[in-house]
């Protein structure tokens, strides 16, 4: 028998793959609740707490695109993936603004999956902080970072980041002047399982500027390095 891993949510109104992800994530020693509606996902989040929500975006009436939305605006920063049958780009950058962890196309094979899990989870707490731990702070121009705490701010008033933008933003913090590739930034910062473009980078980089730069068009501190990367300069 596995050690439990937590509770986990399914956002899917297929009932046959929402019970198939069911019955394997219970045999990996999760405990997955399920919800076939938009409107069910919203109520079972502000209910109860989950180590990780898997939504489909094809939702009747609220669709996973506005679950994410709205979870992330009530400051709901549980990992989420994103399950979608369609592969157009727009929808996978759409989530990925929003907020979402990772992107899966369907169909997907269980193991794909339940690696995409793990490495997301592998990740960790996105506010866990060591008892007594001391704080740490990294500033430049107006911006400052508590790195115990996850909170960014700007002049100082709180700047929201999703998960991944505050770790690339701390990836890319913690190596200045140099020229980090985009592949990576994606091994770093998303896992070496995931199967994210370089295009992904540029999306979230690009976040990063609108909401830490004076100028995001003529960026200072997210440089691009045409032809390799990225660097950050403080």
């Amino acid at each position: 028998m596995n050690e439990p891993k937590g509770r986990l949510l399914i956002v899917e109104d297929d009932a046959a793959i929402a019970d198939g992800l069911a019955l394997n994530l219970r045999l990996e020693g999760f405990s997955p609740t399920k919800a076939s509606s938009g409107e069910e996902a919203l109520e079972a989040a502000g209910r109860a707490q989950f180590r990780l929500i898997l939504l489909d975006i094809n939702l009747p009436s609220v669709s996973g695109l506005e679950v994410l939305r709205t979870l992330r605006e009530r400051g709901d920063e549980t990992p989420i993936i994103v399950l979608s049958a369609r592969q157009d780009e727009y929808d996978k950058v759409a989530a990925l603004r929003l907020g979402a962890d990772d992107y899966v196309t369907k169909p997907f094979g269980v193991a794909e999956l339940l690696a995409r899990i793990d490495s997301v989870l592998r990740r960790g707490p996105k506010h866990a902080v060591a008892p007594n731990a001391g704080t740490e702070l990294l500033r430049f121009s107006t911006v400052s970072i508590d790195i115990g705490q996850r909170v960014v701010t700007r002049r100082g008033k709180p700047v929201p980041l999703t998960h991944l933008e505050f770790e690339l933003l701390h990836h890319l913090v913690r190596n200045p002047a140099r020229v980090l590739s985009r592949h990576g930034l994606l091994s770093a910062v998303w896992g070496l399982h995931h199967a994210g473009s370089p295009r992904t980078v540029d999306n979230f980089v690009g976040q990063l500027r609108k909401k830490l730069e004076e100028d995001p068009e003529r960026p200072r501190h997210f440089v691009t390095v045409r032809g390799s990367g990225y660097r950050f300069d403080p």
